[in-house]
């Protein structure tokens, strides 16, 4: 969930349009958290082992360091890290990206029964949580988010691809003004759900053949959505998804390509309760109104955890289209 003032974030839909301009298909609401892994080309260190890490504290290493070379060797995976260690004689030369500036450092792997080892804990790409917007069931695709994934620098994570996997929320951290409040969820089994297979501004896309449950309703177009009551679908506790009301308190254009098309409120006393309004994690979470589909929560304000913003359902289907 991105913060108001600084817009960005993910989601997940597929446009299908008749010849007048008219969506043909239904989906299915979900509103159900998932975990989510997108994968790119980079190698980020993540933690610095406690017994092995020495040298590589003592070398400079951080944790959210990029490994971009490995004596002149270019990282792009933890094989082509073990290869081009496995290749090394003695001390390494590391180029490392920090803060959009590149550093040389040197350390010395330890040699252990696999072989020598950095000290390092490293990830390809970024892990969270987010909610599943919307399920097609006879294309078996799926967005979330409703907003784009970032990388460390603040630009749009360019992915190879990626894993969503069932998830439950363990706790929650209360927003209130000024400290957005985030759902904190666990991975509940290393099974597959689905791809991802790609990362837009307004959301990530993917596929399952587990599917959502979930009946379809129609999609709505934009000047369909009127000010108003609507309600919102979301999990907050464990694996249960359920709806909340909300008031549309203004409609923007559909010009708007950052996420904010719909001023939100929530009204519902139990979400209030539960969360203090819209927090982290929440993204993607659907948004109905008249019986359809109208889109995703996307950002909260800072300043007042029970407003937020929306995108419209049609915007995300047409960046996943």
């Amino acid at each position: 969930m991105k913060r108001y003032v600084r817009c960005a974030g993910m989601a997940l839909l597929f446009l299908w349009l008749t010849a007048a301009g008219v969506f043909a298909k239904e989906l299915v609401p979900v509103g159900q958290v998932v975990g989510l892994e997108l994968h790119n080309n980079e190698v980020t260190v993540a933690a610095i082992d406690e017994n092995l890490g020495q040298n590589a504290r003592e070398a400079g290493i951080l944790p959210g360091d990029v490994i971009q070379k490995i004596d002149n060797v270019i990282i792009h995976s933890s094989f082509d890290v073990q290869q081009a260690l496995q290749s090394s004689d003695g001390s390494v030369t590391l180029e490392i990206l920090r803060g959009g500036k590149r550093h040389q450092l040197h350390l010395t792997p330890n040699i252990t029964r696999e072989g020598p080892k950095m000290g390092l804990y490293l990830r390809q790409g970024i892990t969270g949580i987010g909610t599943v917007t919307w399920y097609d069931p006879e294309t078996e695709t799926f967005g979330t988010l409703g907003h784009g994934v970032n990388d460390g620098g603040g630009q749009l994570l360019t992915i190879t691809g990626g894993s969503a996997y069932s998830a439950r929320v363990v706790s929650v951290k209360k927003g209130v003004a000024g400290k957005p409040g985030q759902l904190m969820g666990a991975v509940t089994s290393p099974e597959e759900r689905g791809t991802l297979i790609k990362n837009t501004p307004r959301g990530v896309f993917g596929k399952t053949e587990q599917g959502f449950l979930g009946t379809s309703i129609p999609v709505a177009l934009s000047d369909e959505i009127h000010t108003g009551s609507a309600v919102i679908r979301s999990t907050v506790a464990g694996e249960t998804v359920q709806e909340y009301s909300v008031e549309i308190e203004k409609i923007y254009s559909k010009d708007r390509c950052n996420g904010r098309n719909l001023l939100l409120k929530i009204t519902d006393p139990q979400l209030l309760e539960k969360t203090g309004g819209i927090v982290q994690g929440m993204s993607g979470s659907p948004i109905i109104q008249d019986g359809k589909l109208v889109g995703a929560v996307t950002h909260v304000l800072v300043n007042d955890p029970t407003m937020g913003y929306g995108i419209f359902v049609e915007n995300m289907l047409d960046a996943a289209a």
